[in-house]
């Protein structure tokens, strides 16, 4: 059973040049002894889980890249990381290879590097395309970064290139944020994905708020801007499937459907969490701890969680419901049909949240505006 379901491979990059006010990820300020003491940690890593043969023979389907931002390192390093991983595993053919990167950390010759190198898709944190909300989230950079990154990108054979937007920043409005929406389309990008602003506790923007210098997001507005966004990328000739990302025909993430079709997915670099069958386990959240185990040739992992069959359908069906087309009916497993787990899926059926039918369970479009909500009552 286990050799059949799908399974991709995640690196985190803990890098950025400066943390975003907003941001409550583990991350390193991008300095260059950091950097070159993780490298080789992580390509032990890699290593190591290559001699261990969790993958029990499954190609990957997906190689991700993200951060952090990767793109702090010099692009012919993970080219190099790159080629150490299909050394190391098996890979399907036409295996989709994503690199997260801010737009200003690119050069054109770094690009025509990854695509030499293999990589397909490229993933730019935009964050808006209005250069006033980036003042309030500590967003480096300028609109126009953006703008010469899609194209230098274009130009080296990237035909695959994700946009991250967000929405509910301080100060944006409904004007402001379908400006950024129409700025998009006009960059002709092949997915976009559009995240509501959340306020991360511990964050300098949580602190901002709650010193009353920032406006906190607006669930109203947000839940307009949400819709707007439906709208005009539909209109656009994007599709959504999935609560926050919007695709064209034949571009929708892999990577991302790993996660929301209960694949497996193995995770490496430091506070990196995996998924492989059955078992979640996720790795230190320390760069120096990180280091010093894999210099003792021991894999980094802090915590393991074996899944009761109850978890492993439960789990499939909260992230599953992420989905606009929900959670086919062969997923939804005994466990969660009977008993007072019945009994939850049929109060948020009542309560117009769900929606099921001959085909499965999916989130109405109210679900959708509280699937965080939704995802409680289920857990």
């Amino acid at each position: 059973m286990a050799a059949q379901r799908d399974i991709g491979l995640y690196l985190h990059i803990p890098f950025c040049r400066q943390r975003c006010h907003f941001c409550a990820f583990y991350l390193e300020i991008g300095r260059a002894e950091r950097i070159e003491s993780f490298l080789p940690a992580l390509e032990r890593e890699i290593h190591l889980y290559g001699q261990q043969n969790l993958l029990g023979g499954r190609p990957l389907q997906s190689i991700y890249f993200g951060g952090g931002t990767p793109t702090v390192i010099p692009a012919r390093r993970l080219a190099s990381l790159l080629a150490l991983i299909h050394a190391k595993f098996p890979t399907t053919q036409n295996i989709e290879v994503t690199v997260e990167a801010h737009p200003s950390t690119v050069t054109p010759d770094d690009l025509r590097v990854l695509t030499d190198a293999g990589f397909t898709r490229i993933s730019f944190g935009a964050e808006s395309m209005n250069e006033a909300e980036f003042v309030p989230i500590g967003r480096p950079g300028t609109v126009q970064d953006t703008s010469t990154a899609m194209a230098a990108a274009t130009a080296a054979g990237f035909t695959n290139i994700n946009l991250d937007v967000m929405y509910g920043l301080p100060g944006q409005t409904l004007e402001s944020w379908n400006d950024t929406l129409r700025s998009l389309l006009a960059l002709d990008p092949s997915h976009i994905s559009c995240y509501a602003l959340t306020i991360e506790e511990g964050t300098k923007l949580a602190h901002d708020i709650a010193r009353c210098s920032v406006p906190a997001p607006d669930d109203s507005l947000q839940v307009e801007m949400d819709s707007a966004a439906d709208t005009i990328l539909t209109a656009g000739g994007f599709e959504r499937y999935e609560i926050s990302n919007y695709a064209k025909p034949g571009f929708v993430c892999r990577h991302n459907l790993l996660h929301w079709t209960d694949a497996d997915y193995l995770s490496l670099g430091p506070s990196a969490q995996s998924y492989v069958n059955g078992v979640r386990f996720g790795n230190i959240a320390d760069l120096r701890a990180y280091v010093d185990q894999l210099g003792k040739d021991t894999l980094p992992v802090s915590e393991r969680t074996a899944l009761s069959p109850f978890e492993r359908e439960r789990d499939a069906l909260i992230f599953g419901l992420r989905l606009l087309e929900g959670v086919p009916r062969h997923r939804i497993g005994h466990h969660l049909a009977q008993g007072v787990h019945r009994r939850q899926l049929d109060r948020l059926i009542a309560q117009g949240l769900l929606e099921a039918g001959n085909e499965g369970v999916r989130l109405t479009p109210l679900g959708r505006r509280y699937a965080d909500t939704v995802a409680e009552e289920l857990f």
